[in-house]
């Protein structure tokens, strides 16, 4: 059985973990020390991250829509998620890391500007 690192849950959803081959289906569970996924076929496979060891959180932002899929870059590696609930995620998230590591993705039109800028 998997033990929680969390001791207070504060929100729990749906997602969609991206890593390695597929999406796996499961939940996401924000606590007070750390982001979890929890693997809805097979309870051995989960994912936990310390707040300590998250470096920083990419989101996609058009306008004023947080787009579903976020990234999470830790220390070790960049895990990719998604979830309907993203936004409440994120607040919740910035609640614990702080403005400065949740950031706005670079969209397309950012990179293509950044290739013709002058030096």
């Amino acid at each position: 059985m998997v033990q929680s690192l969390n001791t207070k849950a504060e929100l729990a959803t749906q997602g969609i973990s991206y890593l390695g081959m597929g999406a796996k289906y499961g939940k996401i569970l924000v606590g007070d020390k750390a982001f979890e996924f929890f693997n809805d076929n097979n309870i051995e496979d989960y994912i936990q991250i310390p707040w300590t060891n998250v470096i920083a959180v990419y989101t996609h932002i058009s306008g004023d829509k947080v787009s579903r899929r976020f990234k999470i870059k830790t220390d070790k590696i960049d895990l990719n998620f998604s979830s309907k609930s993203s936004g409440k995620l994120l607040k919740i998230m910035r609640e614990h890391l702080g403005n400065d590591k949740i950031l706005r993705s670079s969209s397309l039109w950012d990179k293509i500007r950044s290739r013709f800028k002058y030096k």
